[in-house]
């Protein structure tokens, strides 16, 4: 395939400072070369997520050895490929979850971390796909065990993370509960399959015990954290799992009860996956190409676009990220 000669420059989106939208500055720099087993991906598209805000706030810092440049999803084409690598060839189209630096004309990621574009997905709608669904198959199928026949909670279901989870669900049988602020917000999780829980009327635990016949969820999805810690234990069904990747509610639980965990022999834990290795991230691409990406492929999961900026509005993308108005996925697209 004759590919276009790779240029010496790119613009890449750099947090100049910690602070608000204005702190993303695009930069002119190199384009890096992969290393052996990496390759380079011509970005065309990059979804922007809650942990890209967070650490432009300075609240998340990246793990030692990860591109300090915001961005952690991207689809285009392989650009070129590492020593070692032999599952891409140049001029593939892949998505890929990055290790920072996604906000690019150009990204180096592990090979292992990319994986072709699902059949009939454009660029936009890939750049959607890795780091919820990395996140959601690790946390709530693979920690949480969610299996056919399983009662699930899912908060701030009509997010990236929520969308996703609840698409999921529906695609292996599970029957869902999704927290929204909005009845525009509940019809969108209605639509997706979810039985929607609109928190601003509703105390969720109530509304889950009284549908499920006081057994409630078999397995919780959260983003809040610290102030909806006690509410999900008492929505927790015994050996149920609660499962935290977020803190929007704060990192500190009060007042906890311990004997509500012990007396339901509930499983708490959580996870981050920018912390994960580069073998643990690609043991979740191989099982979400086996089970996720044939009903990828089919349209059964396609991701939920919310609104695509160019590279160059990176700031105005987080703003409406930080709005909390969105439903689905926020995308910037790449020239």
């Amino acid at each position: 395939m004759n590919l276009p000669p790779l240029p010496a420059t790119m613009t890449e989106v750099r947090i100049a400072h910690h602070g608000g939208p204005d702190a993303l500055q695009p930069h002119l720099i190199e384009v890096p070369s992969p290393a052996p087993g990496e390759i380079l991906i011509r970005v065309r598209a990059a979804g922007v997520n809650r942990p890209d805000v967070l650490q432009r706030a300075g609240n998340y810092p990246p793990p030692p050895g990860a591109n300090p440049a915001p961005g952690l999803e991207v689809s285009g084409t392989v650009a070129a490929i590492g020593a070692g690598v032999t599952r891409f060839a140049a001029g593939d189209a892949v998505c890929a979850l990055s290790n920072g630096g996604g906000y690019a004309q150009f990204c180096v990621v592990p090979a292992g971390q990319a994986l072709p574009i699902p059949q009939g997905l454009s660029f936009v709608q890939a750049a959607a796909i890795p780091e919820t669904f990395f996140t959601v198959w690790a946390n709530l199928f693979q920690i949480g065990r969610a299996h056919k026949g399983d009662i699930a909670l899912i908060h701030g279901g009509t997010s990236g993370i929520g969308t996703t989870a609840l698409m999921l669900c529906r695609e292996f049988g599970i029957r869902t509960f999704a927290t929204a602020g909005g009845e525009e917000k509940c019809a969108a999780i209605r639509e997706l399959g979810g039985e929607a829980i609109n928190y601003r009327r509703e105390a969720f635990a109530d509304v889950v015990l009284a549908r499920t016949d006081r057994h409630g969820a078999d397995v919780i999805l959260d983003i809040m954290g610290g102030n909806y810690f006690n509410d999900n234990l008492a929505t927790l069904a015994r050996d149920g799992r609660l499962l935290v990747i977020g803190f929007l509610g704060g990192p500190i639980a009060e007042r906890v009860d311990l004997r509500a965990i012990a007396q339901k022999r509930a499983v708490v834990t959580g996870s981050t996956m920018r912390t994960r290795t580069a073998q643990e991230k690609a043991a979740i691409a191989d099982a979400l190409q086996a089970h996720v990406w044939p009903a990828l492929s089919q349209r059964r999961c396609v991701p939920i676009i919310h609104a695509t900026y160019p590279l160059a509005r990176a700031a105005d993308a987080h703003r409406t990220m930080e709005s909390g108005q969105h439903i689905g996925k926020i995308v910037l697209e790449v020239d």
